[in-house]
């Protein structure tokens, strides 16, 4: 591929040092490559969340900008958020779509529910909530069978991150889509931040990241390495 990478993490995805987007995030070193995303997980899906009009008033007349906000996943947990402004909705999608792989997380998936005990990480470990502006969305476990009982645009995005099974709970202005996307979102993250011991992991199946590992395949005509 043609792409030349500018940061430490890119020019190790290239080399074939980091080969899954898992590796990639446990650097710890920051995500500013959408093309690092590209390699690692080919087969990710996007989805538009909302697209609001701004207009301003100027000298010259009225200017119309449109705010997307799209949100990423592979289905299989990883997923991200993005949101960008411009003049046309093409190409702000476009730029939305790489911001949102720029923001991937690696969320864990278990089976917490105490009404299932199939072993399999269809839904979360545990209970989690997040906050973004006046909403807040709790997520909680649920037994095989009950899908996504959530608002729509929660079930996107917890589709898009593999979670199968769970229950929703809002709380807020949820018409502010935004806001409402994020706090889903940031409930989702709280998965990955919460420290679980051995026996844990395993009397709730706790899984984190993908069931199944994609690995990128190793590039070819390495360019010279370039600086930060």
């Amino acid at each position: 591929m043609d792409w030349v990478p500018k940061t430490r993490l890119g020019r190790m995805v290239l080399n074939g040092e980091i080969t899954t987007m898992s590796q990639a995030l446990a650097t710890k070193l920051p995500l500013r490559e959408a093309e690092i995303v590209d390699i690692l997980l080919p087969d990710l899906k996007d989805e538009v969340i909302d697209v609001n009009i701004v207009q301003r008033m100027t000298d010259s007349g009225r200017r119309v900008k449109f705010r997307i906000t799209v949100v990423v996943g592979n289905g299989d947990g990883f997923v991200g958020i993005g949101r960008c402004k411009g003049k046309e909705v093409g190409p702000s999608i476009r730029k939305a779509i790489d911001n949102a792989k720029l923001h991937m997380i690696e969320i864990k998936r278990g089976c917490g529910s105490w009404e299932c005990g199939c072993g399999t990480p269809h839904s979360l470990p545990f209970e989690v909530t997040g906050k973004s502006g006046s909403v807040e969305v709790t997520l909680k476990p649920a037994p095989r069978g009950i899908t996504l009982a959530v608002g729509d645009v929660a079930k996107s995005i917890c589709s898009l991150a593999g979670v199968k099974d769970s229950w929703g709970f809002v709380g807020g202005h949820t018409k502010t889509t935004v806001n409402y996307a994020y706090a889903t979102y940031n409930a989702l993250k709280k998965t990955s931040e919460f420290r679980v011991t051995e026996e844990q992991s395993q009397k709730l199946k706790i899984v984190s990241g993908p069931v199944m590992v994609h690995m990128a395949e190793q590039q070819l005509d390495v360019p010279p390495a370039q600086e930060d």
